[in-house]
């Protein structure tokens, strides 16, 4: 009777059962054929403990690395891949949909001011917070570490470690928010030296604001790295929409009334109200997923000094990266009205496919990464099958991302900023940096994917070495080709700005290299083939020119209009050359959409 009722316990009870990596991998299908002889064994287990051996330790390692080369090539396991990376990006894009809809809002009160120069200044301050305690530096360093113990069937041990973690976030998160509201005049100093007078005062008074809210979008981070590591991926990126709609309604109730200094810090109290609610929206879904939390930091324990190891040097690479940022905008500051804030809305356009593309594959592998066991030289030929899986998905997506920034990149900006104070001057300025930006694009997004590969081995070193290298060619690159190099060539100071992009752009691919050329003596050579790389280009190209004939032939003005018949006529274009040159990535991509549309 004993034995029997290990038998329906076993079965019943699924989330306790030890097979986390395979039962992870197909939690939202139906259980595979061999779950329950898994669950049968490991109840075995736990019955006879070390009177008998069932099944050997030897056997079960081997079973593991079969499976975990099945669903590295099998069509079961591209299917998942495609899955969460799909629910990924699905909750970016609405995320940034909303992002766009708000930046348009913004820009239709607030244009290139002086106004709009203050509250992106001030929000970066408070920014720098969230992104060196955010969702890349918690996600390198903690989703290793606590999908890894999912995996392996030790879910108490998770469950403390995730309570430890939460923590100590929020301690440490709370002393730099205080810290920072306190020292917010010497921030500014340093980041905008060029603000005087009411516009340093109304920058001065918006990050005192704006600095509680970037604790809350800290803590999301955390809720964040729980989700994706259980592949609960939709809830976690879709959150931010409830943070932009709350500025959206700030901006909206009061951009009538009231005048454009005061409607800033509607805004920015809008800001922390939303972070608040994407905390909270993400909160029940945790709660089901960590059982036991316990209100402890957990020093003591060995998974939570490796998620502290592993944080230092992803948190100081991220700093590195988040000085770069300061550095681009210090020297916007030091160009004429509307450059800092033109920079900002270009660099919105361009993350949108880091974001879309890059991150969204990037948070789907990386637990998966993380997840793989067996023997070394089996777990190197699945992580490299797996990379390269990857690597071909994000340039199938980004390479026609950087065409068009760099030919239609007014029809972009236009569509999405053109309205209220922003006017055809602006939209051309955005596309100027549009274009400096799309030299890096395909750099940036797939050393995204490398870096993530790194921390999955737990190696948070090397993405910092060669991230330094990057930022600090990056400063001095932008230095020389925003300030003095405009004034050489005879252009206006304001076109500096591009420079800045292009520099990171150009450093961007140095990066990239480095980091692909390390990971050779780790998992073997990976890469994308130069004939792939040529027909995505060639295909850009040629939807680019027929974007190009349908923005002359049409002669719109209004801008979305001409964004909808332009960029339509891009898209058609690259997936027919793209096809026709046997892409795998197009015609997989055609067919589910054939296949949907017959479904409905």
């Amino acid at each position: 009777m004993g034995l029997l009722q290990f038998y329906i316990n076993a079965i019943s009870n699924r989330k306790r059962a030890s097979n986390r990596i395979i039962w992870k991998e197909f939690s939202e299908d139906a259980p595979p054929p061999h779950f329950y002889y898994r669950c049968i064994t490991n109840a075995l287990h736990r019955f006879y403990g070390s009177r008998h051996r069932l099944p050997q330790p030897h056997k079960r390692r081997r079973y593991l690395m079969s499976a975990n080369e099945k669903l590295g090539n099998g069509p079961t396991e591209r299917i998942a891949m495609s899955r969460h990376a799909a629910l990924v990006a699905t909750g970016i894009l609405f995320s940034r949909i909303a992002g766009l809809v708000r930046d348009r809002v913004f820009a239709h009160y607030f244009g290139s001011s002086d106004a709009a120069d203050a509250f992106r200044a001030a929000f970066r301050i408070p920014n720098f917070l969230q992104n060196m305690f955010g969702e890349g530096v918690l996600s390198a360093s903690f989703i290793p570490v606590y999908a890894n113990l999912l995996a392996r069937g030790e879910e108490d041990e998770a469950d403390r470690v995730a309570s430890a973690v939460f923590c100590l976030l929020s301690l440490v998160v709370s002393c730099l928010v205080l810290a920072g509201v306190l020292a917010t005049p010497i921030l500014i100093d340093a980041i905008a030296p060029g603000f005087k007078g009411a516009k340093r005062e109304l920058t001065i008074c918006l990050v005192r604001i704006l600095f509680p809210g970037a604790g809350f979008l800290a803590l999301s981070a955390w809720c964040l790295g729980i989700l994706n590591s259980h592949r609960r991926f939709f809830i976690s990126y879709t959150a931010p929409v409830a943070w932009n709609l709350v500025i959206i309604a700030s901006l909206i109730a009061y951009g009538g009334q009231w005048e454009q200094f005061p409607l800033t810090k509607a805004a920015a109290w809008g800001s922390v109200i939303g972070s608040a609610v994407q905390f909270g929206v993400q909160l029940p879904h945790v709660t089901r997923l960590v059982g036991r939390f316990s209100a402890s930091v957990g020093l003591g324990m060995k998974s939570v000094q490796t998620v502290i190891h592993n944080f230092m040097p992803v948190f100081i690479s991220r700093g590195v990266v988040q000085i770069s940022a300061y550095v681009d905008a210090l020297l916007a500051s030091l160009l004429p009205t509307g450059a800092l804030a033109a920079l900002v809305y270009a660099q919105t356009l361009y993350t949108l496919p880091v974001s879309l593309f890059g991150m969204s594959v990037s948070a789907a592998e990386l637990p998966a990464f993380s997840s793989a066991l067996g023997e070394a030289d089996e777990v190197s030929a699945y992580l490299r099958s797996r990379l390269n899986v990857a690597l071909r998905q994000i340039a199938f997506l980004v390479i026609p991302s950087a065409m068009a920034f760099l030919t239609l990149g007014d029809v972009i900006a236009g569509a999405i900023y053109q309205t209220g104070q922003f006017t055809r001057r602006d939209t051309v300025y955005v596309w100027a940096i549009l274009a400096g930006s799309a030299i890096g694009l395909l750099a940036t997004t797939l050393g995204r994917l490398y870096a993530s590969m790194y921390y999955s081995l737990k190696d948070t070193r090397t993405p910092l070495r060669y991230a330094v290298l990057r930022v600090f060619l990056t400063a001095v690159l932008g230095y020389i080709f925003a300030l003095p190099l405009p004034t050489l060539l005879g252009l206006d100071p304001r076109w500096g700005v591009v420079g800045l992009t292009t520099s990171a752009g150009i450093c961007g691919w140095l990066e990239l290299v480095l980091l692909r050329d390390s990971l050779k003596g780790r998992i073997g050579k990976t890469g994308l083939p130069a004939s792939f790389i040529f027909k995505l280009w060639v295909a850009a190209g040629a939807g680019a020119a027929a974007g190009w004939g349908g923005k002359l032939i049409m002669n719109l003005s209004h801008p979305i209009p001409l964004a909808v018949v332009s960029l339509g006529l891009y898209g058609v274009v690259y997936f027919a050359i793209a096809t026709a040159f046997q892409v795998p990535e197009a015609r997989g991509l055609i067919q589910k959409v054939a296949g949907f549309g017959r479904l409905h």
